[in-house]
């Protein structure tokens, strides 16, 4: 299954098997982000989140597992 990354648009190809694959083509609201974009986005909040200025709301469970 081919798959474009909506932030920097590159495309990748998923085996058809991956439960992601799956997921997009049975849910097409869902939407696709490869590794690398995702590794930025959670260093770049890690770093907000260091500044002190920066708030995630989250629920209290996942708060205590982060």
């Amino acid at each position: 299954m081919r798959v474009k990354c909506i932030l920097c648009e590159i495309i990748e190809q998923l085996d058809d098997e991956n439960p992601l694959a799956k997921r997009l083509r049975n849910r097409p609201i869902h939407t696709y982000m490869c590794q690398r974009c995702h590794d930025r986005i959670a260093e770049r909040t890690k770093e907000r989140l260091e500044t002190g200025k920066f708030r995630l709301y989250r629920d209290k469970q996942l708060e205590e597992e982060w």
